[in-house]
Parts: C-alpha cells; structure tokens; sequence
C-alpha cells in the first residue's frame, strides 16, 4: 500500500488490510489530527483499506 503524509511530505509503501481506524492505530497517527483519502476520496475510519489501494494522509489545522 502506498501512503501519502502530506505533513512533512512523506511516502511510505507497508503491507497493510484493515480499516482505516486500525492503519493509524499501527502508524500512531492521533485520527481527531487527520482525514484520510483513499484513492483519492475522502473516507470514514470504518473504511477497509488494502495492498491496491492509495492513502493520503492530511493535517487538520484548526484556529482561530
């Protein structure tokens, strides 16, 4: 699987199938900090994800 951090500009490639949930579980990712597209859409933690399929990771920023 190819994942996308867009903070810090990073590609990663891992070998990974679950949802989305447990994939930031395993990259210890904080899931209130980010939204995750897949294959280019936008979609819920409970989305399965695997080997095919491209990740994105993006920043929530939030101020005021």
């Amino acid at each position: 699987m190819k994942i996308h951090l867009e903070r810090g500009n990073e590609d990663r490639e891992i070998e990974f199938s679950g949802t989305v949930q447990e994939l930031l579980d395993k990259l210890t990712i904080n899931p209130q900090e980010v939204l995750v597209a897949k294959n280019g859409t936008v979609v819920p933690e409970s989305e399965n994800v695997s080997g095919r399929d491209e990740i994105t990771i993006y920043s929530v920023i939030s101020g005021g």
